[in-house]
């Protein structure tokens, strides 16, 4: 969809996605309750302010450019993935599986280690799944669990989850957001990954000591037996492994309610009634965002429409006259596309072809300007409260994504570690004809 009004683009393109976040915000902000604004009625204002816009165009227009939009495959995988994540958590919640999942965490680790082994569990599962959703809806449920029986509040765990997830979708040679940096930057899969895994590497260590100092002082008594069973843990096990096997996450998700719910039948824990009033429940409660993700997904298409998404790209190229001031300016077209479209995937799509020809002309390296695009990208996605992870976590936890962007400490790491990278000039590259050319630390 292009601008009808020519290349310069349109700021007022945007007037939409900010009245959501004033309204949804500000408003939690001024009475210090973000449920005081609903999250759906915020995102429908807005949508019906994005089809007032531009009366230049019909409404019939651009009613037809926000439904294609809300329509995309991505937009309606991901909401059924919020559907289906919904069912499998109230699923596996209700024949006993968190409680076991929890207690087996609390018997086999230290109470003040707690967070920083679900970063690690959750870095180790998104980067070997290439999903940071799948990642988030398989450890959501732990970490509310785990939070519940310590005085670790639910919002850090979320955010510890949502910062591992996001280590592992930046880094996976499987990750949607990985490929689409590396097909648009003609480099390799194996140099993006050294170069990202350089970058972002001190920013986990360092989240491992503050998740660590964070909630040294939260320690719960250990002291009792925290009964198991293993049987109940199955289903948890049972989609990392389909999972990290490459199975696809609708898959993934389906089979995993299946599973936990045949588990609950067969030792009483369900009877038929009750496992499907509870898939029922569950995907009740993850309804709101699948509607508010395919109203974001429309909102978006109109804002690129009207010249939103080409304002960007002008503004933000316009000023480049150096190597490091082209590497912030992919940096900075990446973040504005991602905080605009609040899909890192698409983000880089969008961005990508520019940031190629920006990275020629100026002889960035390609794995290093793909790992701007992935690294910031991914940087952005983990703190909107109106992206798709901040949304699934606050979701089966029942929170405000307000709320989790307080401890979003990976992610917002990752961004000053990708910034100290640009301006030292960090990884070094030695230049040779072999396109897998040595880095030098």
């Amino acid at each position: 969809m292009s601008n009808h009004e020519g290349t310069k683009g349109n700021l007022l393109a945007f007037l939409p996605l900010i009245v959501f976040v004033v309204l949804f915000i500000g408003s939690g902000m001024l009475t210090n309750d973000f449920s005081t604004m609903p999250l759906n009625v915020a995102i429908l204002i807005a949508s019906a302010i994005a089809l007032l816009m531009n009366r230049k165009e019909t409404f019939s227009k651009k009613v037809d450019v926000f439904t294609k939009s809300a329509g995309h495959p991505n937009i309606i995988l991901m909401a059924v993935i919020f559907i289906l994540a919904g069912a499998f958590a109230g699923v596996a919640k209700g024949m006993g599986a968190v409680e076991s999942t929890v207690n087996l965490g609390l018997s086999l680790l230290p109470a003040n280690l707690l967070m920083v082994g679900l970063f690690v569990i959750g870095c180790f599962i998104s980067i070997s799944m290439g999903t940071s959703m799948g990642t988030i809806v398989a450890l959501a449920p732990i970490g509310v669990g785990i939070a519940g029986q310590t005085e670790i509040p639910v919002a850090l765990a979320m955010a510890t989850i949502v910062g591992g997830a996001m280590f592992g979708d930046n880094l996976s040679m499987i990750s949607d957001t990985t490929i689409a940096a590396v097909r648009t930057q003609h480099t390799k899969m194996k140099d993006k990954f050294k170069v990202n895994f350089l970058i972002v590497l001190p920013a986990a260590l360092i989240t491992l000591v503050i998740l660590g100092v964070l909630t040294r002082g939260n320690a719960v008594e250990l002291a009792g037996d925290y009964p198991y069973d293993w049987v109940k843990i199955l289903p948890y096990l049972g989609v990392l492994v389909a999972a990290l096997a490459g199975t696809h996450v609708l898959v993934v998700l389906v089979g995993g309610t299946i599973f936990a719910g045949v588990i609950g039948l067969l030792d009483g824990s369900y009877q038929m009634s009750s496992l499907l009033q509870a898939t029922a429940e569950g995907i009740m409660t993850m309804e709101d965002l699948a509607i508010v993700s395919i109203l974001i997904g429309g909102i978006i298409g109109i804002i690129q429409y009207n010249g939103g998404i080409d304002y960007l790209l002008r503004m933000i190229t316009r000023n480049i006259k150096s190597k490091k001031g082209a590497e912030f300016g992919i940096a900075g077209l990446v973040s504005a596309a991602d905080i605009a479209t609040a899909n890192n995937t698409i983000a880089i799509i969008i961005t990508g072809p520019l940031a190629k020809s920006i990275a020629d002309e100026y002889g960035v390296d390609p794995r290093k300007s793909a790992s701007l695009l992935d690294t910031f990208a991914g940087c952005w996605q983990g703190i909107l409260p109106y992206g798709a992870q901040l949304l699934a976590a606050a979701g089966l936890a029942a929170i405000s994504p307000v709320s989790i962007m307080l401890y979003s400490f990976y992610p917002v790491l990752m961004g000053i570690c990708c910034v100290i990278a640009i301006l030292i000039g960090y990884p070094k590259f030695k230049r040779t004809d072999d396109a897998s050319a040595s880095i030098s630390k």
